[in-house]
């Protein structure tokens, strides 16, 4: 590689960083070291074919999908983060968002690894259903059923007492 293609690349890591980690951190249900872990592996396999590479953003996104789907598809026993339990309901103290914050990566923890890649594809990175299909290797139908089925898995969650 030679060293303008070095420095472009250095340039987008520096760039795009903070975004990737906050996609890697909604795919690992808030993981801060998986999420980490994701980011440097797709930035190494970036490097690799960084020349080649017309879409960096774009190239550098696919293959954390592909990442994090083939973790999903490998039969490792999955890791809990264990938390306190959250301390009594008192006045109105501002803690309120920070529950919200726990419970819904609580919720999202609880979803196989196929269920929160899609709904971050979906609703976080607002992409349209034929192209989740594509990136994730399945149908459409596959999509849409396994959307439904992770928003109402999500919504039995007990949030309703934290969003009042």
């Amino acid at each position: 590689m030679d060293s303008a293609a070095e420095l472009r690349f250095r340039e987008f890591v520096t760039a795009r960083s903070p975004a990737l980690m906050g996609l890697a951190y909604l795919l690992t249900a808030g993981d801060q070291h998986a999420s980490e872990d994701l980011v440097q592996s797709s930035l190494v396999r970036a490097l690799g074919q960084w020349e080649k590479i017309e879409a960096p953003e774009a190239y550098v996104k696919r293959v954390m999908y592909n990442q994090h789907v083939s973790l999903w598809r490998r039969a490792w026993r999955r890791h809990e983060t264990s938390v306190a339990e959250l301390p009594e309901k008192g006045a109105d103290d501002g803690t309120r968002p920070v529950e919200l914050r726990l419970a819904l990566r609580e919720a999202m923890a609880k979803l196989t690894r196929r269920q929160r890649a899609m709904l971050v594809l979906r609703y976080y990175e607002d992409l349209p259903e034929d192209e989740i299909a594509r990136l994730m290797g399945c149908s459409i139908g596959t999509v849409r059923s396994t959307t439904h089925r992770s928003l109402a898995k999500l919504r039995s969650a007990d949030l309703r007492e934290l969003t009042r």
